[in-house]
């Protein structure tokens, strides 16, 4: 793999580490602030809101900016968000720190997914793209559990300014290791908002949404369902989340392959594993030998989803992907927010701690059954196949001097 794929990796390890660590740090910011935990649950809805708006809008106002300056671009402001919220005076000057640091999120995954996929071959542009998110998924083993220890002990405001710091290192590796890529590459709104619209594209985000959120419906509870139900230490929910990490980063690694390989029965497979692993985990969550291995199986299944989603929606934006890859980290978040929400109300429902398990099976089976009509759709339409064929050797790079020129 290029060296720049290390760039973008360690930039993603940076956005995984701001996006997931303050749900360990509620108590200490509720407590620091001088509010309860539930408002202070609002900062974790800020950086999603942040997330879902920021991934259209800037993608559509970078359109004709250089791929790699706009990568540079929305490092810096996630950088100038997280330094931000470590300095802000008060509860809401910290939520539009973190609304600020959640805006490049999408945007600069959708670039980078762009970005990697055109530095390798053809047949190895979802290993690149899984490489990349490898960043994201090793946050979830080392960066948020060292965070959030970090936080406990130094103050919560220690932890935005090392996360800070993360994004002045990405900024440099960014900066050195991207190379340039070429004009042609750059479309307007007015294409990309074309793409967007295809149905293919557009139920491809769908199946993101509805079943991403089945992953999110039981890691939202994981802790309460750990302490309540399996009966696990306060002090043991830290290893469990990055057994969780663990199982996302062996998803990552087997996506890439498997997705270059074939990639609708990657996601067919993912998601129908997914709801039976998600079935499973409402049994195995009352047994201390069976969860972890539970929560490392719901990680590996779960981000073996993302690789193949997000090809998906850039092949079928082929012509204009970057919009429709950063919107796919919307329909993401939305899965985050909508499968918290669906597992709450199970949960409040009298339904029982590990109830959102099941919540989340019936929405991994009904993602499933959006990506099979998907891929039914697209048989009966050769012609889409047949431009995306066509269109693959014109959009990628021309290497000069090892180097695509920009």
């Amino acid at each position: 793999m290029p060296l720049a794929i290390l760039a973008l990796a360690i930039s993603a390890f940076g956005i995984g580490t701001t996006e997931f660590v303050m749900m360990g740090l509620l108590p200490n910011v509720a407590g620091d602030l001088g509010t309860s935990v539930p408002t202070a649950g609002y900062l974790v809805s800020a950086y999603a809101l942040g997330v879902v708006v920021g991934a259209p809008l800037l993608t559509g106002l970078g359109a004709r900016i250089p791929r790699k300056r706009m990568l540079l671009l929305l490092m810096g402001l996630f950088t100038v968000g997280n330094a931000a919220s470590a300095v802000a005076p008060g509860y809401w000057t910290l939520l539009a720190g973190r609304f600020l640091a959640g805006l490049p999120h999408g945007a600069f995954f959708g670039v980078g997914a762009v970005v990697a996929s055109r530095l390798v071959a053809e047949e190895r542009r979802a290993r690149a793209v899984a490489a990349m998110f490898l960043g994201l998924t090793t946050a979830n083993i080392v960066g948020v559990p060292a965070a959030t220890a970090l936080g406990q002990h130094l103050g919560w405001r220690a932890t935005f300014l090392v996360v800070a710091a993360v994004g002045l290192l990405a900024l440099g590796a960014l900066a050195l290791l991207i190379p340039r890529l070429p004009a042609e590459e750059h479309t307007g709104v007015a294409q990309e908002l074309r793409a967007l619209r295809q149905p293919q594209v557009l139920l491809a985000l769908l199946t993101a949404v509805f079943g991403f959120a089945g992953v999110f419906a039981v890691y939202s509870y994981l802790a309460s369902m750990m302490t309540e139900v399996t009966g696990f230490a306060d002090s043991s929910v830290t290893l469990l989340l990055a057994l969780f990490g663990i199982g996302m980063t062996l998803g990552a690694l087997a996506a890439g392959p498997l997705t270059d390989r074939a990639l609708r029965p990657t996601l067919y497979g993912s998601l129908a594993a997914l709801a039976l692993v998600l079935v499973a985990f409402h049994y195995a969550a009352r047994s201390k030998e069976a969860a972890p291995f539970a929560v490392v199986m719901l990680g590996a299944v779960g981000f073996l989803t993302t690789t193949p989603l997000q090809m998906l929606v850039m092949n079928k934006a082929r012509r204009a992907p970057t919009l429709a890859s950063a919107s796919n980290h919307s329909a993401f978040n939305l899965a985050n927010a909508g499968g918290a929400w669906l597992g709450g109300v199970a949960i409040s429902a009298g339904w029982g701690w590990t109830s959102p398990a099941l919540v989340g099976a019936v929405l991994a089976v009904a993602g499933l059954g959006i990506a099979i009509t998907a891929g039914v759709l697209d048989q009966r339409t050769p012609t889409a196949s047949s431009q995306i064929v066509a269109g693959r050797a014109s959009l990628r790079p021309e290497p000069v001097g090892g180097v695509a020129a920009e």
